[in-house]
């Protein structure tokens, strides 16, 4: 299922679905953002701060419960 909302989804996380919900929300590949937010480590900031906060505050693809 294919929204445009921001969500961690529960498949294709690595660590904590910020990356693969970003990749998500704007329709790229999730290696993609990966790769850009590793590339940015490269810089000064608070880059690990800020993954952590969006795990914090960007709310987790709700869960699908099949009765049979």
């Amino acid at each position: 299922m294919t929204t445009n909302a921001l969500q961690r989804p529960l498949t294709g996380r690595i660590l904590g679905g910020v990356c693969a919900g970003v990749a998500q929300r704007f329709g790229w590949k999730p290696s993609t953002v990966r790769l850009l937010f590793l590339l940015s480590c490269l810089l000064p900031g608070p880059q690990f701060i800020a993954y952590i906060a969006m795990w914090i505050l960007i709310p987790a693809e709700p869960s699908v419960v099949r009765i049979a």
